[in-house]
C-alpha cells in the first residue's frame, strides 16, 4: 500500500449532510453543470485544469510485493494546484519513459493503477474534481499488452474505413478498461515528403482518403455522437492541426512553407472531417503557418476551428510546444498567454501555462479567457461521466483474441502487390524450396512501427516462422539474414547467395525500422535525437536519402545475380527508394509496417491463401533527388529532368491483384458515379475503384488530378457488378472530368467523363 500523504483527505465539496451542488447532479444539464462548477472555484484551481505537466510514469513505482505506490512527486504536483487537470502517459511503456514489463502496468493491474491516481487526486481536489488520464494510442494503445496495430500508412494502404473503424473501436475499449479517458491520435499529418520520419504515422499523400479515414477513427473510438461518452468509448484528440506534414526538407517541427490556398486543400480536410464526425479534441501542431506557430495561431484555432467550423472541442498543445513561443514573446509567462489568447486549453509539460495566474494579474490574459478554456476542460469531464464515475467499475476489455485478429486483418489489406511480372505469385505447385532471406525475414521487432510498447515473449509472427507454418507439406524453407539492416556489413552474404542458387524461390524481406532501444537518446519531448543502430524512421529520424542501408542493396544484387526468381517484401514506415527491386525482382511487395502478426499476412498472400489488396496511399519515389512526386501537384507542363524522369516509380493507388479487372463506362448521374466492374480473370479478387477529378474551368490554377470517390469490390472470377459512389462535396466550377480508374497513373489515360459541376 502506498504511504499516505500527509496533507491528503476527503474532498471538501460541501457540508456532510448539505443537498449537493448542481454540479454533482447528473440529471442537470451539462453546460448548467459546468457553468456551476466554474463559479465555484479559485484562479488557481482553473489554471490547474489547464495544465498537463507530469510525466505518468512518474506518479507512481512498484512496491516489493508487486502492487503500485504513489510517487512525492505526484503528491506536489498534485499540491501545486489542489488537483490536477490532466496526466499524460499514466500506462505509456518504452524506452522513453524506462516503463517495460518488470515496472509498468499491464493488461491485469492497469485499472488498478488509474484507480489509485484517481482517487488520490479527488481527494486532494477541494471541489473533488477528477483528473482525466490521456494515453498515446497511435496505433493501439501505448502501454503492456496493448493490441498493436499496423501503422497509419499501412491502414492508408487498406483503402477500407469500414476495417479500420472496427480496429479504432477495439482500441479505445482497451484504452477505457485499464481506466484510461482521452486518447492521443496521429490523422491530421499528410505525407508529402517521405525523408521526414513520422510519415509512418500519416495515412497517405492524399485529403480524401486522410479525411474518410479520419472519419472511421473518430466514429469507431468515439461511437455514436452524443452527450456523453459510452463506458468502452474514448474521446480522441486528433495529431497535429495543422501542415506539420510539409515541413520544409522532410525534417521534424521545421516551419512550413504554405499558402493559404494549399493549407486548406491539402492538410486541412481531413481535420474538417474529424470535427464534422464530432471529435472531441485537436492538438495544436509544432509548426508555424506563414510564420505563427500552430500553438500561438489565433487565426488557425480560433478564426478558423471554432469560428468558421463550429469546433466546440478542446484544443491540446503539443509537447513543450508552448515554451517553444518564448522565443518569439520573450518569457514563458507570455508564451503561456499567448497560446491561450490563442485558443489552446490544455497545455502537454509546458512551464507556460503553470504561470497563468501571474499572465492575468500582468494583464497578458482575462479571467474569462481562462473561464472558457476551463469549461471546455470540465465539459469533457462531465461527457466522460467521471464525476459520477472517477474510478471503476471499468468495462471488460476485450479479448487478446479479437485484437489480434483485427491487427492481422489491417495487415492482411495492407499488403501491395507493386509487381509481378513474371507470375511468380502465388506460389507455384512445382516449388518445393524457398530461400527466406534478408534482415527482416526473421524479426517482428522490426515490424511495429514508432510510438510502440514493449512486446511480450512470443508475440507476433515473423515472415519465416509464418511461412514454415503456413507452407503446404514437403516445401523445404531454408532461411539466412544475409545482412543487418543498417551498416555495410556484407559477411552474411554468401550465405544468403549459396542458399537463394540452391532453391526454387528467393523470398528478400528488407526494409527499415523505428523500433527503439534504451540506448537511444531522446529529446525532452521523447522524439528520437540520435538514431541508433538500427532505427532508421519515427519521429526525430528524418533522412535526407531514400535508400536502404549499403548493405541491403549488395544483399539485393547479389540475390537477384544468381538467376533464381527473387520476391522482393519491403517492411517499411516511408516509402523507400529501391529501384532495382523494381527492375531485377521477380515481384515486389510493400507491407509498411504491419504490426505484430504483419509477417503472418505476407505469408498468405505469398502462398495465396488470401489475395493481395493494398493500394499504395503514397507514390513511390525512384531517389529522394525528385521530390515530391505526390499525384495531385498542380495540373503545370509537367517536365522532366535532363538525367532522370520526374515520374514515380509506382503512382499513389496503385496495387495488382492475382486476377485481372476491367472496368466499364463511367456514368454519371448529378453526383453518383457507376460503373460495371467485371473480374476478367480466374482467381477470386478485390479491387478499389478509385474515382478521380479533374476541373477544366475553374478560378483558380487547378490540380492534375483529385481523388473524390472510391470504393471496394471483391468478385469471384468472371464475375460483374454495378459500383455506385457518391462525390464529395465539391465547390462549384463551370466543368471537370471524372476518370474512373485503378490507380491515380492509370487515371490520366482513362476515358473521361466530362460533367458540369454546377448541377
Amino acid at each position: 500500500m502506498p504511504t499516505p500523504h500527509p496533507t491528503a483527505g476527503p474532498a471538501r465539496s460541501s457540508p456532510p449532510h448539505a443537498a449537493p451542488p448542481p454540479y454533482r447532479d447528473p440529471a442537470a444539464p451539462l453546460p448548467a453543470r459546468v457553468a456551476d462548477l466554474l463559479s465555484r472555484m479559485t484562479l488557481r484551481e482553473k489554471v490547474g485544469q489547464l495544465n498537463q505537466r507530469m510525466y505518468g510514469w512518474d506518479a507512481y513505482r512498484r512496491t516489493p510485493d508487486g502492487g503500485f505506490e504513489l510517487t512525492e512527486a505526484l503528491y506536489a504536483e498534485t499540491d501545486r494546484f489542489e488537483g490536477l487537470g490532466a496526466l499524460y502517459g499514466l500506462m505509456r511503456a518504452d524506452a522513453w519513459s524506462g516503463v517495460d514489463h518488470g515496472s509498468g502496468p499491464g493488461a491485469r493491474d492497469g485499472a488498478e493503477l488509474a484507480d489509485l491516481v484517481q482517487r488520490h487526486v479527488v481527494e486532494r481536489s477541494r471541489l473533488g474534481i477528477p483528473a482525466l488520464f490521456v494515453e498515446e494510442v497511435p496505433h493501439g494503445h501505448m502501454a503492456l499488452d496493448g493490441t498493436v496495430l499496423p501503422v497509419n500508412l499501412a491502414v492508408g494502404a487498406g483503402w477500407d474505413p469500414a476495417l479500420y473503424e472496427r480496429a479504432a473501436a477495439h482500441a479505445a475499449a482497451e484504452l477505457r478498461a485499464r481506466g484510461g479517458h482521452v486518447a492521443l491520435v496521429s490523422a491530421l499529418d499528410m505525407s508529402r515528403d517521405p525523408r521526414w520520419g513520422r510519415t509512418e504515422e500519416c495515412f497517405g499523400e492524399d485529403p480524401y482518403l486522410a479525411a474518410r479515414l479520419t472519419e472511421a477513427l473518430v466514429h469507431g473510438m468515439q461511437g455514436e455522437p452524443g452527450e456523453h461518452f459510452a463506458p468502452d468509448k474514448a474521446p480522441v484528440v486528433l495529431k497535429h492541426f495543422a501542415g506539420q506534414g510539409a515541413t520544409v526538407g522532410g525534417r521534424n517541427s521545421a516551419e512550413s512553407e504554405l499558402g493559404p490556398r494549399e493549407l486548406h486543400d491539402i492538410h486541412l480536410p481531413a481535420a474538417r472531417a474529424g470535427v464534422r464526425a464530432g471529435a472531441a479534441a485537436v492538438m495544436a501542431a509544432y509548426n508555424e503557418v506563414d510564420g505563427v506557430p500552430c500553438c500561438g495561431n489565433r487565426a488557425l484555432l480560433d478564426g478558423l476551428l471554432r469560428g468558421r467550423w463550429g469546433f466546440e472541442g478542446l484544443v491540446m498543445a503539443d509537447g513543450l510546444a508552448v515554451d517553444r513561443l518564448a522565443r518569439i514573446t520573450g518569457d514563458q509567462v507570455s508564451a503561456g498567454a499567448l497560446a491561450l489568447n490563442a485558443g489552446v486549453d490544455l497545455s502537454l509539460w509546458d512551464e507556460g501555462f503553470t504561470h497563468l495566474e501571474e499572465a492575468v494579474e500582468r494583464g497578458l490574459v482575462s479571467e474569462e479567457t481562462v473561464d472558457a478554456a476551463v469549461a471546455r476542460v470540465l465539459r469533457l469531464k462531465f461527457r466522460l461521466g467521471l464525476f459520477e464515475r472517477p474510478h471503476g467499475p471499468h468495462p471488460k476489455p476485450p479479448s487478446a483474441e479479437l485484437g489480434r485478429e483485427v491487427s492481422t486483418a489491417l495487415a492482411r489489406a495492407a499488403v501491395t502487390l507493386l509487381h509481378n511480372d513474371t507470375g511468380v505469385l502465388p506460389v507455384r505447385p512445382e516449388v518445393t524450396r524457398i530461400a527466406v532471406l534478408g534482415p527482416h525475414s526473421d524479426t517482428t521487432a522490426h515490424q511495429l512501427g514508432d510510438y510502440t510498447a514493449p512486446q511480450g515473449p512470443g508475440t507476433g509472427t515473423s515472415v519465416l516462422d509464418a511461412l514454415r507454418h503456413l507452407a503446404p507439406p514437403g516445401l523445404d524453407i531454408p532461411h539466412a539474414p544475409g545482412c543487418a539492416l543498417t551498416g555495410d556489413d556484407r559477411t552474411g552474404i554468401p550465405e544468403a547467395v549459396a542458399m537463394a542458387a540452391a532453391s526454387d524461390l528467393a523470398v528478400l524481406v528488407l526494409g527499415g525500422s523505428s523500433a527503439r532501444t534504451p540506448d537511444t537518446e531522446f529529446d525532452a519531448n521523447g522524439a528520437a535525437r540520435t538514431a541508433l543502430s538500427h532505427m532508421t524512421c519515427g519521429e526525430g529520424v528524418d533522412l535526407a536519402g531514400l535508400r536502404l542501408g549499403p548493405a541491403q542493396h549488395a544483399l539485393l544484387d547479389a540475390v537477384t545475380a544468381t538467376g533464381t526468381p527473387t520476391v522482393v517484401v519491403l517492411v517499411q514506415g516511408r516509402p523507400h527508394a529501391v529501384p532495382e527491386a523494381a527492375d531485377r525482382a521477380a515481384a515486389l511487395l510493400t507491407a509498411w509496417y504491419p504490426g505484430p502478426w504483419g509477417g503472418e499476412a505476407i505469408a498468405e498472400v505469398l502462398l495465396g491463401q488470401a489475395e493481395p489488396t493494398g493500394r499504395l496511399p503514397v507514390s513511390v519515389p525512384r531517389s529522394a533527388a525528385q521530390l515530391p512526386v505526390y499525384y495531385n501537384h498542380k495540373d503545370t507542363e509537367y517536365g522532366g529532368y535532363v538525367d532522370d524522369s520526374a515520374e514515380p516509380l509506382y503512382s499513389f493507388g496503385h496495387g495488382l491483384a492475382y486476377t485481372t479487372f476491367e472496368f466499364g463506362t463511367p456514368r454519371v448521374s448529378g453526383r453518383e458515379v457507376a460503373v460495371d466492374v467485371t473480374n476478367a480473370g480466374e482467381r477470386h479478387g478485390r479491387t478499389v475503384v478509385q474515382v478521380y477529378l479533374r476541373r477544366l474551368i475553374t478560378p483558380v490554377w487547378p490540380r492534375t488530378l483529385e481523388l473524390c470517390a472510391f470504393e471496394a469490390v471483391a468478385l469471384a472470377p468472371g464475375e460483374r457488378r454495378t459500383v455506385t459512389m457518391t462525390l464529395c462535396a465539391e465547390p462549384a466550377c463551370a466543368a471537370a472530368e471524372i476518370r474512373v480508374a485503378e490507380s491515380a497513373r492509370a487515371a490520366l489515360s482513362a476515358a473521361p467523363v466530362v460533367l458540369d459541376l454546377r448541377t
